[in-house]
């Protein structure tokens, strides 16, 4: 085998190969933008994906004022009582 058909055999073998990992790179980059667009959607009070959708809001995010009760909660006490639940 000559010099000249070896090269011709190791160019057209890296050829081969890189349009191979060039396809497939390809193929995989636009499955991942189509599967991605379906994200992409209009989203509001009903089409909410996450708390923090929500929570960008005011409604749904207000701060407490000063002199607002923090701390734990007993649900089952009247609220501003410490007496014990009517039965």
């Amino acid at each position: 085998m000559k010099a000249n058909a070896l090269w011709s055999l190791v160019g057209g073998g890296l050829v081969g190969i890189t349009l191979v990992v060039v396809a497939v790179l390809g193929l995989l980059v636009g499955i991942t933008l189509l599967g991605g667009l379906s994200k992409l959607r209009r989203t509001g009070r009903d089409g909410a994906r996450s708390l923090d959708e929500l929570v960008g809001e005011e409604r749904f995010a207000r701060f407490l004022t000063p002199g607002d009760p923090r701390g734990q909660v007993d649900q089952l006490r009247p609220a501003g009582t410490s007496a014990p639940p009517a039965a």
